[in-house]
């Protein structure tokens, strides 16, 4: 009777025993079955990044030319140039000079590149930008006596462009470029030298620019900054144009 409990008892126990046994295995296999999953996605990965770097290269080839226009903020300007508040605690005999109702024009440009490699660009871009403003003659008590209406002055930037592509995708380029060059400040103001046009070197940064389309049309917004400086008391541009939206296409 006890042999026939032992019998049954061990009958009993087998399926627990068994599965205890191979629990290490169902984990390898498990493993297994993980690494494999992850070696088919690596491989196909490289395969797609492949695949879009011989995309970037046909494209290079058949369309090598690039023409886009955009606008820009104009940030700096906005900040530096405001209209000056006139108190109202002067005498009536008293006679203020005050700058007032400006307007920005915001940035503009156009821009030609030709990508030499998959990975880079070279161009030029030109970029145009003013701002208008009055001048107000007014008595102590705020009556405005005088106003000379549309004070201006007008930044034109040409710049050598240089564009570097480091993701590509089918419809997604991320990139950052550098532009140098020239700015031609001119307008109704005379500087402190007396001049009503002066030249100054330029410099464009794209920390970040992404492009958004196919093989011909794209719309690109870019993060940087335009720079137009000679000295302290000359300073023309100074991160202006931080963000820009453009449209473009190539051929």
């Amino acid at each position: 009777m006890r042999f026939h409990r032992l019998i049954l008892s061990v009958c009993l126990l087998l399926p627990s025993l068994f599965a205890i046994a191979q629990q290490p295995r169902v984990a390898i296999d498990s493993m297994n079955t993980a690494l494999r999953e992850f070696r088919h996605s690596v491989r196909q990965d490289i395969r797609d990044y492949r695949d879009s770097i011989r995309d970037e290269r046909r494209i290079c080839k058949e369309n090598p030319h690039e023409v886009r226009i955009g606008w820009g903020d104009q940030l700096f300007e906005t900040l530096v140039w405001y209209n000056q508040p006139h108190p109202t605690i002067y005498p009536e005999s008293y006679k203020g000079q005050y700058e007032e109702r400006y307007r920005y024009t915001q940035h503009w440009f156009a821009e030609y590149q030709y990508r030499i490699r998959y990975w880079v660009n070279v161009g030029a871009m030109i970029d145009y930008s003013g701002v208008v403003w009055d001048k107000v003659q007014r008595k102590g008590t705020g009556e405005e006596v005088k106003r000379e209406k549309n004070c201006n002055f007008h930044n034109i930037a040409i710049m050598a462009t240089a564009r570097f592509t480091y993701m590509h995708s089918k419809y997604v380029l991320l990139y950052s470029g550098l532009g140098a060059g020239l700015n031609i400040n001119t307008g109704s103001e005379i500087d402190y030298r007396g001049r009503k046009k002066v030249l100054a070197p330029a410099l464009n940064l794209t920390v970040l620019g992404m492009s958004v389309g196919n093989e011909k049309w794209f719309g690109a917004v870019e993060f940087g900054g335009l720079y137009s400086l000679m000295n302290k008391h000359e300073v023309y541009l100074a991160g202006s144009r931080m963000f820009t939206l453009s449209v473009g296409c190539r051929f």
